[in-house]
């Protein structure tokens, strides 16, 4: 893994959670760090993958998969006593050392431009695009968004990804608000429901390494971050909609949009339902047990699958 860097002063001075983040000048100097890492699409996490979304596998190496299931690759690698307390890397080493103590997955953009074979090898180059500090009725809050590029070994761009992170106080530091408001989605042409159980949460946090303690960890996902349950990983459900829009139009997905508006937990019913809105696009999205809109991905498709 390899790290580059302008040579700023990367000192951040401490603020306490209740201090604004807005105009805080050392965050700006992260913008542009870079990192870069390598992996192969390997048979086991494809066959482990198929497993957990109820597909019987038989893939082998050379087999095209789809490539929305790039979610199998360049899972973190930190050693065990580099992790923070929540189970995410600690911040400072490529991520910025925002001082807002709870991490989630706020919404990622993808193109997906080229094939992904199992076997491949392949390099993903990340970089701090943007740090939007924010300040509302919510409480200080920041937004990080890494871009992300992987290639295969000829240079050939296979997908490229902005992620958005927001990271906000601790449990019970400011009032609840509610989520931000989005479009009222069309009538549904498909409409599946199903309950999230912490096994499946396991499995994907394993398949990810994603060590994060609020999807398995109900202690700490209730006493520490806040939380009424285990919370559904935002990966998880992004996958979970690709997948239903794959298998009901035949096509693949070229593009995606999403947007995470409001947590997910297990044991709860979750819907997930899509509408074409043109001839190679469809809206999908995800309601939770209240019947609330939880995530809203907006797909482009592509060719039959």
């Amino acid at each position: 893994m390899r790290f580059t860097q302008n040579k700023s002063d990367r000192r951040i001075r401490r603020m306490t959670h209740t201090e604004t983040l807005q105009n805080e000048p050392s965050f700006s100097e992260w913008v542009g760090r870079r990192q870069q890492t390598d992996d192969v699409v390997g048979l086991n996490a494809t066959r482990r993958l198929a497993a957990l979304l109820d597909k019987p596998s038989a893939a082998k190496v050379g087999d095209r998969i789809p490539g929305y299931w790039y979610q199998i690759l360049f899972s973190p690698c930190e050693l065990q006593s580099a992790l923070a307390a929540d189970g995410h890397p600690a911040k400072g080493d490529f991520l910025p050392p925002i001082p807002l103590p709870r991490r989630m997955f706020a919404g990622r953009q993808v193109r997906f431009v080229n094939d992904l074979h199992v076997g491949d090898a392949v390099t993903r180059t990340s970089a701090i695009h943007r740090i939007v500090p924010k300040n509302g009725r919510s409480g200080a809050m920041c937004f990080v968004t890494v871009r992300h590029e992987i290639r295969n070994v000829a240079g050939l761009v296979l997908i490229e990804e902005d992620q958005d992170i927001v990271y906000r106080g601790p449990a019970g530091d400011s009032p609840a608000v509610a989520a931000a408001a989005a479009p009222e989605p069309p009538m549904a042409e498909f409409e599946a429901c199903y309950q999230p159980d912490a096994t499946l949460l396991f499995r994907y946090s394993a398949i990810t390494f994603n060590a994060h303690r609020i999807h398995y960890d109900l202690p700490y996902a209730r006493d520490v971050e806040g939380y009424p349950g285990l919370v559904v990983n935002g990966g998880l459900t992004t996958m979970k909609l690709w997948d239903a829009v794959a298998d009901r139009t035949g096509r693949a997905i070229a593009a995606s949009r999403s947007r995470n508006l409001k947590p997910l937990f297990a044991d709860r019913t979750v819907t997930l339902r899509m509408a074409h809105t043109g001839p190679d696009r469809v809206l999908a999205w995800a309601l939770d047990a209240d019947g609330a809109l939880a995530m809203r991905v907006e797909i482009d498709l592509g060719a039959a699958s």
